[in-house]
């Protein structure tokens, strides 16, 4: 199995930047896709970025401030989140499928003054 361990979540005011890790441990393995999804209450869970066969993709959101990147060196990914809005609040959340899903355990973002 894969575990997945994020951090970087923390608080910070509108047009911070914040940039959340995810940190893969395990057997040896292949990813063959990422994404970093987020999940503010009472809202469904959204796709954020992802990195699928060699391309990201962004919601339209977040397009032009989040990057999503991996360093295969560290089996870790990131997400690297500029120009903060109050509505980027949300418990974000890592995912791999190598090929089976896995999950990390969520680290919140808080965008406030």
């Amino acid at each position: 199995q894969v575990q997945l361990v994020e951090s970087g979540g923390g608080l910070v005011p509108p047009g911070g930047s914040l940039r959340l890790s995810c940190a893969a441990s395990g057997s040896d393995f292949i990813v063959y896709a990422m994404a970093w999804y987020r999940q503010a209450p009472g809202k469904q869970r959204e796709l954020v970025a992802s990195i699928t066969n060699g391309r990201t993709n962004y919601a339209d959101s977040v397009k032009g401030r989040f990057t999503i990147s991996r360093d295969n060196a560290k089996n870790t990914m990131y997400l690297q989140m500029n120009s903060l809005k109050p509505e980027d609040t949300a418990v974000y959340y890592c995912n791999v499928k190598c090929p089976y899903d896995y999950w990390g355990q969520g680290t919140q973002v808080t965008v406030s003054s």
